[in-house]
């Protein structure tokens, strides 16, 4: 195998993963009521996300500014996990692993509950 092949692997690879988190984020969106295309259109699947958790549109800036953006990612995945019924320690699994948190939200059998920050 030489470096070519290990490259279009390692593509193909990404591009599974791509592939699997829209269908996450798509089913997501879905069980809060609005459109899984949006998963698929960059900056308004985030507009879409804010509406979700019940956070303003213009929160999208605030994830552009270096350290802020952590601060307020995190505060986004604590509304979605209340959002669907969950707490703090959900909350802090899909902030610091959510490569398996963000699929248990998106298949298991969790309902949508309302914006938890409108709350």
């Amino acid at each position: 195998m030489d470096q070519g092949d290990v490259g279009f692997f390692g593509l193909i690879v990404q591009l599974g993963a791509l592939a699997f988190f829209v269908w996450v984020a798509w089913r997501i969106f879905e069980k809060a009521g609005k459109p899984g295309r949006a998963a698929i259109i960059p900056i308004y699947n985030v507009v879409v996300l804010l509406e979700i958790v019940g956070r303003p549109w213009w929160w999208v800036i605030l994830f552009l500014i270096p350290v802020v953006n952590i601060v307020v990612g995190f505060l986004v995945a604590l509304d979605l996990s209340r959002s669907f019924g969950h707490d703090l320690a959900f909350a802090l699994g899909l902030f610091f692993l959510g490569f398996i948190f963000y699929p248990i939200l998106a298949f298991g059998g969790d309902t949508y509950s309302g914006p938890a920050a409108a709350i």
